[in-house]
Protein backbone atom coordinates (compact mmCIF):
# COMPACT_ATOMS: atom_id res chain seq x y z
CA UNK A 1 0.00 0.00 0.00
CA UNK A 2 2.56 2.67 -0.49
CA UNK A 3 0.89 4.59 -3.03
CA UNK A 4 3.29 7.43 -1.84
CA UNK A 5 5.81 5.95 -4.82
CA UNK A 6 3.00 7.18 -7.37
CA UNK A 7 3.51 10.72 -6.14
CA UNK A 8 4.58 12.70 -9.15
CA UNK A 9 7.46 15.00 -7.76
CA UNK A 10 7.71 17.46 -11.11
CA UNK A 11 3.44 17.36 -10.55
CA UNK A 12 3.89 19.25 -6.93
CA UNK A 13 6.69 21.79 -8.26
CA UNK A 14 5.24 22.61 -11.42
CA UNK A 15 1.50 23.23 -9.74
CA UNK A 16 3.03 25.32 -6.39
CA UNK A 17 4.95 27.48 -9.26
CA UNK A 18 1.69 27.95 -11.19
CA UNK A 19 -0.27 28.45 -8.28
CA UNK A 20 2.46 31.53 -6.72
CA UNK A 21 2.35 33.07 -10.15
CA UNK A 22 -1.34 34.42 -9.61
CA UNK A 23 -1.26 36.82 -6.93
CA UNK A 24 -4.42 36.11 -4.57
CA UNK A 25 -3.43 39.09 -2.34
CA UNK A 26 -6.95 40.25 -0.52
CA UNK A 27 -7.40 44.16 -0.97
CA UNK A 28 -10.52 45.24 0.09
CA UNK A 29 -9.60 48.67 -1.92
CA UNK A 30 -9.53 46.40 -5.50
CA UNK A 31 -11.92 44.57 -7.07
CA UNK A 32 -9.56 43.00 -8.93
CA UNK A 33 -7.32 41.75 -5.82
CA UNK A 34 -8.79 38.69 -4.02
CA UNK A 35 -8.55 34.74 -4.76
CA UNK A 36 -10.71 34.60 -7.68
CA UNK A 37 -8.24 33.43 -10.41
CA UNK A 38 -6.19 31.10 -8.03
CA UNK A 39 -9.70 29.38 -7.10
CA UNK A 40 -10.40 29.18 -10.71
CA UNK A 41 -7.24 27.51 -11.70
CA UNK A 42 -7.73 25.13 -8.96
CA UNK A 43 -10.95 23.74 -9.51
CA UNK A 44 -9.87 23.54 -13.45
CA UNK A 45 -7.34 21.57 -12.68
CA UNK A 46 -8.98 19.43 -10.20
CA UNK A 47 -11.79 18.97 -13.40
CA UNK A 48 -8.82 18.10 -15.24
CA UNK A 49 -8.09 15.06 -12.87
CA UNK A 50 -11.35 13.66 -12.89
CA UNK A 51 -12.34 14.55 -9.35
CA UNK A 52 -16.08 16.08 -8.41
CA UNK A 53 -15.47 19.59 -8.09
CA UNK A 54 -17.90 22.92 -6.79
CA UNK A 55 -16.97 26.28 -6.56
CA UNK A 56 -19.09 28.49 -4.10
CA UNK A 57 -18.45 32.08 -4.32
CA UNK A 58 -18.20 33.02 0.05
CA UNK A 59 -18.65 36.95 -0.80
CA UNK A 60 -17.89 38.91 -4.25
CA UNK A 61 -14.77 37.87 -6.22
CA UNK A 62 -13.97 35.51 -3.38
CA UNK A 63 -14.61 31.77 -3.82
CA UNK A 64 -14.24 28.24 -1.84
CA UNK A 65 -13.27 25.04 -3.89
CA UNK A 66 -14.00 21.55 -2.92
CA UNK A 67 -12.60 18.52 -4.65
CA UNK A 68 -14.14 15.17 -3.65
CA UNK A 69 -13.00 11.23 -4.75
CA UNK A 70 -14.65 8.54 -4.07
CA UNK A 71 -13.49 5.08 -3.93
CA UNK A 72 -16.82 4.06 -4.73
CA UNK A 73 -16.77 1.86 -1.91
CA UNK A 74 -18.00 2.64 1.78
CA UNK A 75 -15.08 3.82 4.44
CA UNK A 76 -14.59 7.19 6.28
CA UNK A 77 -14.02 10.03 4.89
CA UNK A 78 -10.57 12.32 5.29
CA UNK A 79 -10.26 15.90 4.47
CA UNK A 80 -6.83 17.57 3.18
CA UNK A 81 -7.28 21.69 3.65
CA UNK A 82 -4.85 24.45 1.68
CA UNK A 83 -5.90 28.20 1.81
CA UNK A 84 -5.68 29.81 -1.47
CA UNK A 85 -4.98 33.62 0.15
CA UNK A 86 -1.83 34.49 0.70
CA UNK A 87 -0.55 37.71 2.75
CA UNK A 88 0.81 41.32 1.35
CA UNK A 89 4.30 41.09 -0.52
CA UNK A 90 4.72 44.26 1.76
CA UNK A 91 7.97 46.42 -0.13
CA UNK A 92 8.82 44.74 -3.62
CA UNK A 93 11.96 46.40 -3.45
CA UNK A 94 13.32 44.54 -0.34
CA UNK A 95 12.90 41.23 -1.84
CA UNK A 96 15.50 39.52 -3.77
CA UNK A 97 13.13 37.69 -5.86
CA UNK A 98 9.98 38.84 -7.80
CA UNK A 99 7.44 37.41 -5.00
CA UNK A 100 5.16 36.26 -7.73
CA UNK A 101 7.66 34.90 -9.67
CA UNK A 102 8.00 31.26 -7.91
CA UNK A 103 12.06 31.35 -8.87
CA UNK A 104 13.39 28.28 -8.04
CA UNK A 105 16.79 28.48 -6.90
CA UNK A 106 19.37 25.78 -5.11
CA UNK A 107 16.69 23.66 -4.49
CA UNK A 108 14.32 26.14 -3.01
CA UNK A 109 10.49 28.07 -4.97
CA UNK A 110 11.00 31.58 -3.70
CA UNK A 111 7.69 33.56 -3.92
CA UNK A 112 4.88 34.96 -1.69
CA UNK A 113 2.78 31.37 -0.96
CA UNK A 114 5.38 29.04 -1.52
CA UNK A 115 5.72 28.46 2.08
CA UNK A 116 1.94 29.44 3.34
CA UNK A 117 0.92 27.21 2.11
CA UNK A 118 0.57 27.45 -1.88
CA UNK A 119 3.17 24.98 -1.64
CA UNK A 120 1.17 22.59 0.35
CA UNK A 121 -2.06 22.87 -1.52
CA UNK A 122 -0.36 21.67 -3.95
CA UNK A 123 1.29 18.88 -2.12
CA UNK A 124 -2.46 17.73 -1.22
CA UNK A 125 -3.50 18.12 -4.48
CA UNK A 126 -0.74 16.21 -5.96
CA UNK A 127 -1.23 13.37 -3.59
CA UNK A 128 -4.64 12.90 -4.55
CA UNK A 129 -3.76 12.41 -7.92
CA UNK A 130 -1.43 9.94 -7.19
CA UNK A 131 -4.17 7.92 -5.12
CA UNK A 132 -6.41 8.03 -7.88
CA UNK A 133 -4.24 7.16 -10.45
CA UNK A 134 -2.37 4.16 -8.77
CA UNK A 135 -3.86 0.49 -8.95
CA UNK A 136 -4.45 0.77 -4.75
CA UNK A 137 -7.59 -0.63 -3.04
CA UNK A 138 -9.19 2.00 -0.86
CA UNK A 139 -12.34 2.45 0.66
CA UNK A 140 -14.58 5.88 1.69
CA UNK A 141 -13.42 9.24 0.24
CA UNK A 142 -11.61 12.45 0.04
CA UNK A 143 -12.30 16.01 0.29
CA UNK A 144 -10.36 18.74 -0.98
CA UNK A 145 -11.33 21.77 0.71
CA UNK A 146 -9.29 24.83 -0.40
CA UNK A 147 -11.12 27.82 1.12
CA UNK A 148 -10.57 31.47 0.97
CA UNK A 149 -9.82 33.98 3.64
CA UNK A 150 -7.58 32.60 5.88
CA UNK A 151 -5.16 35.36 6.54
CA UNK A 152 -8.29 37.06 7.76
CA UNK A 153 -11.60 36.20 9.61
CA UNK A 154 -11.44 32.59 8.39
CA UNK A 155 -14.87 33.36 6.29
CA UNK A 156 -14.13 30.69 3.60
CA UNK A 157 -13.85 27.49 6.41
CA UNK A 158 -17.26 28.66 8.28
CA UNK A 159 -18.68 29.15 4.70
CA UNK A 160 -17.20 25.48 4.10
CA UNK A 161 -19.03 24.17 7.84
CA UNK A 162 -21.85 26.41 7.32
CA UNK A 163 -23.38 24.82 3.56
CA UNK A 164 -22.41 20.92 5.20
CA UNK A 165 -19.42 19.94 3.31
CA UNK A 166 -17.72 19.09 6.74
CA UNK A 167 -20.56 16.70 7.76
CA UNK A 168 -19.49 13.48 8.41
CA UNK A 169 -15.73 14.16 7.77
CA UNK A 170 -13.75 11.79 10.26
CA UNK A 171 -10.39 13.16 10.34
CA UNK A 172 -8.45 16.85 8.90
CA UNK A 173 -5.20 17.57 7.98
CA UNK A 174 -4.53 20.97 7.71
CA UNK A 175 -1.95 21.27 5.17
CA UNK A 176 0.51 24.43 6.88
CA UNK A 177 4.46 25.10 6.77
CA UNK A 178 5.42 23.09 9.70
CA UNK A 179 8.60 21.01 8.62
CA UNK A 180 6.52 18.17 8.14
CA UNK A 181 6.38 17.55 11.92
CA UNK A 182 3.07 16.11 13.66
CA UNK A 183 0.86 19.03 15.02
CA UNK A 184 -1.60 17.75 17.05
CA UNK A 185 -2.55 21.06 19.37
CA UNK A 186 -2.68 24.97 18.35
CA UNK A 187 -2.85 27.76 20.15
CA UNK A 188 -6.36 29.64 20.78
CA UNK A 189 -6.97 33.12 19.14
CA UNK A 190 -9.29 36.00 21.07
CA UNK A 191 -9.05 38.78 19.18
CA UNK A 192 -10.71 42.45 21.20
CA UNK A 193 -11.19 46.09 20.34
CA UNK A 194 -10.54 48.22 24.00
CA UNK A 195 -12.19 51.44 23.76
CA UNK A 196 -11.73 54.50 26.52
CA UNK A 197 -13.99 57.24 26.52
CA UNK A 198 -12.99 61.12 27.52
CA UNK A 199 -13.56 64.52 26.87
CA UNK A 200 -11.29 66.93 24.44
CA UNK A 201 -9.60 69.87 26.14
CA UNK A 202 -6.30 71.74 25.56
CA UNK A 203 -3.10 70.04 26.28
CA UNK A 204 -1.79 73.06 28.64
CA UNK A 205 -5.63 72.31 30.36
CA UNK A 206 -5.54 68.81 31.53
CA UNK A 207 -8.14 69.50 34.24
CA UNK A 208 -10.26 71.17 31.82
CA UNK A 209 -10.85 67.84 30.13
CA UNK A 210 -10.78 63.96 30.72
CA UNK A 211 -7.92 61.76 29.23
CA UNK A 212 -9.24 58.21 28.07
CA UNK A 213 -5.46 57.62 26.79
CA UNK A 214 -4.36 57.58 31.01
CA UNK A 215 -6.89 55.25 30.98
CA UNK A 216 -5.89 53.17 28.37
CA UNK A 217 -2.75 52.86 29.56
CA UNK A 218 -4.13 51.56 32.96
CA UNK A 219 -6.31 48.98 31.38
CA UNK A 220 -2.66 47.64 29.86
CA UNK A 221 -0.46 47.38 32.65
CA UNK A 222 -3.55 45.58 34.37
CA UNK A 223 -3.56 43.32 31.38
CA UNK A 224 -0.05 42.91 31.75
CA UNK A 225 -0.74 41.70 35.39
CA UNK A 226 -3.43 39.29 34.33
CA UNK A 227 -1.41 37.60 31.63
CA UNK A 228 1.17 37.34 34.20
CA UNK A 229 -1.45 35.79 36.41
CA UNK A 230 -2.29 33.32 33.49
CA UNK A 231 1.12 32.51 32.80
CA UNK A 232 1.87 31.08 35.95
CA UNK A 233 -1.18 29.32 36.46
CA UNK A 234 -0.91 27.29 33.62
CA UNK A 235 2.74 27.29 32.92
CA UNK A 236 4.19 26.15 30.16
CA UNK A 237 2.72 24.13 27.94
CA UNK A 238 4.68 21.05 26.06
CA UNK A 239 4.52 22.34 22.31
CA UNK A 240 2.51 25.72 22.51
CA UNK A 241 4.54 27.42 25.59
CA UNK A 242 2.95 30.58 27.36
CA UNK A 243 -0.16 32.14 26.53
CA UNK A 244 -0.37 35.74 25.83
CA UNK A 245 -2.26 38.98 26.08
CA UNK A 246 -0.46 41.45 23.82
CA UNK A 247 -2.02 44.90 22.65
CA UNK A 248 -1.39 45.58 18.64
CA UNK A 249 -2.69 49.37 17.60
CA UNK A 250 -3.34 52.15 20.09
CA UNK A 251 -5.31 55.45 18.47
CA UNK A 252 -6.27 58.91 20.23
CA UNK A 253 -8.34 59.79 18.86
CA UNK A 254 -9.79 56.58 17.09
CA UNK A 255 -11.30 58.98 14.34
CA UNK A 256 -9.78 62.43 13.38
CA UNK A 257 -6.51 63.78 13.14
CA UNK A 258 -4.16 63.58 16.11
CA UNK A 259 -2.55 66.39 17.78
CA UNK A 260 0.07 67.05 20.39
CA UNK A 261 -1.47 69.72 22.37
CA UNK A 262 -4.86 68.46 22.16
CA UNK A 263 -6.39 65.54 24.58
CA UNK A 264 -8.42 63.56 22.66
CA UNK A 265 -12.24 62.75 23.39
CA UNK A 266 -11.64 58.56 22.66
CA UNK A 267 -8.98 56.44 22.61
CA UNK A 268 -8.92 52.44 20.80
CA UNK A 269 -6.48 49.56 21.13
CA UNK A 270 -6.75 46.18 19.68
CA UNK A 271 -6.02 42.76 22.15
CA UNK A 272 -4.64 39.75 20.24
CA UNK A 273 -4.76 37.29 22.99
CA UNK A 274 -3.41 33.70 22.64
CA UNK A 275 -4.15 31.06 24.70
CA UNK A 276 -3.33 27.39 25.88
CA UNK A 277 -5.15 24.40 27.10
CA UNK A 278 -6.59 25.12 29.88
CA UNK A 279 -7.23 28.65 29.90
CA UNK A 280 -10.98 29.27 29.18
CA UNK A 281 -12.27 32.31 26.66
CA UNK A 282 -15.34 32.69 28.86
CA UNK A 283 -13.22 33.45 31.53
CA UNK A 284 -11.21 35.68 30.33
CA UNK A 285 -13.12 37.94 28.91
CA UNK A 286 -15.33 37.94 32.90
CA UNK A 287 -11.45 39.01 34.06
CA UNK A 288 -10.95 42.02 31.73
CA UNK A 289 -14.34 43.06 32.50
CA UNK A 290 -13.66 42.82 36.10
CA UNK A 291 -10.74 45.01 35.43
CA UNK A 292 -13.34 47.52 33.66
CA UNK A 293 -15.40 47.42 36.94
CA UNK A 294 -12.44 47.80 39.68
CA UNK A 295 -10.68 50.48 37.74
CA UNK A 296 -13.99 52.22 37.19
CA UNK A 297 -14.68 52.07 41.27
CA UNK A 298 -11.83 54.06 41.89
CA UNK A 299 -12.24 56.98 39.22
CA UNK A 300 -15.35 58.28 38.90
CA UNK A 301 -14.53 59.41 35.17
CA UNK A 302 -13.27 55.92 34.21
CA UNK A 303 -15.52 54.92 31.13
CA UNK A 304 -14.26 52.15 28.65
CA UNK A 305 -15.79 49.21 26.66
CA UNK A 306 -14.47 45.79 25.38
CA UNK A 307 -15.89 44.53 22.31
CA UNK A 308 -14.51 40.56 21.03
CA UNK A 309 -14.58 40.73 17.19
CA UNK A 310 -13.32 37.24 17.57
CA UNK A 311 -12.78 33.93 19.59
CA UNK A 312 -10.98 30.47 17.92
CA UNK A 313 -10.45 28.19 21.03
CA UNK A 314 -7.23 26.28 21.43
CA UNK A 315 -7.36 22.30 19.91
CA UNK A 316 -6.19 19.29 20.84
CA UNK A 317 -6.24 15.95 19.45
CA UNK A 318 -5.43 12.77 20.91
CA UNK A 319 -1.94 10.46 19.99
CA UNK A 320 -4.53 7.71 19.84
CA UNK A 321 -6.87 9.38 17.67
CA UNK A 322 -7.04 7.51 14.36
CA UNK A 323 -5.91 10.96 12.09
CA UNK A 324 -2.83 10.95 14.27
CA UNK A 325 -1.51 7.12 14.34
CA UNK A 326 -1.94 7.43 10.73
CA UNK A 327 -0.43 10.38 10.20
CA UNK A 328 2.64 9.17 12.28
CA UNK A 329 2.78 6.00 10.45
CA UNK A 330 2.88 7.74 6.82
CA UNK A 331 5.76 9.78 8.38
CA UNK A 332 7.86 7.13 9.63
CA UNK A 333 7.25 5.15 6.17
CA UNK A 334 8.28 8.25 3.98
CA UNK A 335 10.90 10.05 6.48
CA UNK A 336 11.91 6.47 7.87
CA UNK A 337 12.37 8.21 11.28
CA UNK A 338 10.54 9.14 13.72
CA UNK A 339 8.17 11.96 13.57
CA UNK A 340 8.69 15.52 15.82
CA UNK A 341 5.54 15.82 17.98
CA UNK A 342 4.49 20.02 18.43
CA UNK A 343 1.92 22.56 18.33
CA UNK A 344 0.51 25.76 15.98
CA UNK A 345 1.32 28.95 17.03
CA UNK A 346 -1.28 30.30 15.97
CA UNK A 347 -5.17 29.61 14.61
CA UNK A 348 -5.55 27.60 11.39
CA UNK A 349 -8.67 26.94 9.40
CA UNK A 350 -8.34 23.79 11.48
CA UNK A 351 -9.84 25.70 14.54
CA UNK A 352 -13.38 25.25 13.05
CA UNK A 353 -13.14 22.25 11.98
CA UNK A 354 -12.58 21.27 15.48
CA UNK A 355 -15.27 22.98 16.54
CA UNK A 356 -17.24 21.13 14.13
CA UNK A 357 -16.28 17.65 15.87
CA UNK A 358 -13.76 16.93 13.52
CA UNK A 359 -10.16 15.70 14.90
CA UNK A 360 -7.32 17.48 13.13
CA UNK A 361 -3.63 17.12 12.42
CA UNK A 362 -1.34 20.07 11.56
CA UNK A 363 1.29 19.01 8.90
CA UNK A 364 3.02 20.24 5.90
CA UNK A 365 6.29 21.68 4.59
CA UNK A 366 7.67 24.65 5.45
CA UNK A 367 9.93 26.23 7.55
CA UNK A 368 7.81 27.58 10.55
CA UNK A 369 8.87 30.83 10.79
CA UNK A 370 8.89 31.92 7.23
CA UNK A 371 5.29 32.77 6.44
CA UNK A 372 4.71 36.12 6.08
CA UNK A 373 8.31 37.40 5.80
CA UNK A 374 9.92 38.82 3.01
CA UNK A 375 11.93 36.54 1.17
CA UNK A 376 9.34 33.81 1.52
CA UNK A 377 10.76 30.05 0.05
CA UNK A 378 10.42 26.34 0.29
CA UNK A 379 12.59 23.62 0.29
CA UNK A 380 10.91 21.45 -3.00
CA UNK A 381 13.06 18.18 -1.21
CA UNK A 382 10.80 19.08 1.81
CA UNK A 383 7.80 19.98 -0.17
CA UNK A 384 7.33 16.26 -2.44
CA UNK A 385 7.97 14.82 1.29
CA UNK A 386 5.16 16.39 2.16
CA UNK A 387 3.18 15.45 -0.69
CA UNK A 388 3.97 12.28 -0.12
CA UNK A 389 3.14 11.77 3.86
CA UNK A 390 -0.45 13.64 2.68
CA UNK A 391 -1.01 10.24 0.18
CA UNK A 392 0.19 7.87 2.61
CA UNK A 393 -1.66 9.27 5.37
CA UNK A 394 -4.95 9.07 3.78
CA UNK A 395 -4.42 4.81 2.63
CA UNK A 396 -3.22 4.62 5.99
CA UNK A 397 -6.60 6.32 7.86
CA UNK A 398 -8.92 5.46 5.07
CA UNK A 399 -7.88 1.40 5.41
CA UNK A 400 -7.25 1.16 8.70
Amino acid sequence: MAVYNDVDDQEVVNLTQALVRIPSVYRPLDPKANESRTAQYVYDYLKGLGLEVYIEEVVKGRPNVIGILDSGRPGKTILFEGHTDVVTEGDRDAWSYDPFGAVIEGGRMFGRGTNDTKGNLSAAIAAVHAIKRSNVKWNGKIILCVPCDEEGMMIGIKHFIKRGWAQGVDGAIICEPEENQICITQKGAIRAVIRTYGKMAHGAMPLAGINPNTRMAQIICELMALEDKEKQRVGQHQYLGLPSITPTIILGPEKGEPQINVIPDQCYSTLDIRTVPGQNHDQLRVDMENIFTRLGSLDPDFKASLEVIESRPWTETSLDDPIVRASVESFRSVARKEPIYNGVPGATDGTFLHLAGIPIVTTGAGDRHIPHQINEYIDLAELIEASRIYAQTAMLFLNE
